[in-house]
């Protein structure tokens, strides 16, 4: 397939088959990610792979932050742990941060997001689906995702990648002419 045709076909993968990811799908997929371009090769990118008791783990703590922040709306907790629950593997992707140096580490970020993005591509070749997530479920801004992930001061999470073999095909989506969004000088 086509490098065009794959990221046509690339989708945000929210419902998965009660299956197992394979080890050796998991270290494909992170082999992709550290083949992402990256400001002066830092390789700023750490993954923290979960499953099993720490994937439970990290549920709860899910549970805790969406009744925290939605104490008033119970079915979107229950719809969002359902959904969390139904996924076979976390992936937390993390950037290095520079002290004192904050153009670099906003570089770093943006390898980061890269590197999921080529994650993403080769979950597609894999037969795999993923989403990347960063609100809610995805708790890249809360505390206690590090504290679970055991992440040093130094980094920051850039996201939580859910991924698991897709329950059904997801819809295909539109995407705005390029004519539209762009300006040639």
């Amino acid at each position: 397939m086509s490098v065009m045709n794959i990221l046509k076909s690339r989708r945000a993968v929210r419902n998965y088959e009660p299956k197992e990811v394979e080890t050796e799908k998991i270290t494909r997929l992170l082999e992709a990610a550290v083949w992402a371009p990256n400001d002066r090769l830092r390789e700023p990118w750490h993954f923290y792979v979960i499953r099993g008791e720490a994937k439970t783990r990290y549920e709860q703590i899910a549970r805790e932050f969406l009744e925290e922040r939605f104490p008033t709306k119970p079915h979107l907790v229950k719809e969002s742990i359902a959904v969390l629950e139904s996924t076979p593997l976390v992936i937390v992707v993390t950037s290095d941060i520079i002290p004192g140096d904050e153009a670099s580490s906003e570089d770093n970020e943006y390898a980061v997001a890269c590197a999921i993005h080529s994650m993403w591509l080769a979950a597609q070749e894999l037969g795999l689906g993923l989403v990347w997530r960063t609100r809610g479920i995805g708790l890249a801004r809360d505390e206690r995702l590090h504290k679970l992930i055991g992440s040093p001061e130094n980094r920051k999470i850039v996201g939580s990648v859910f991924v698991g073999y897709p329950a059904a095909d997801s819809p295909e989506t539109k995407r705005t002419a390029i004519e539209d969004k762009t300006t040639w000088l």
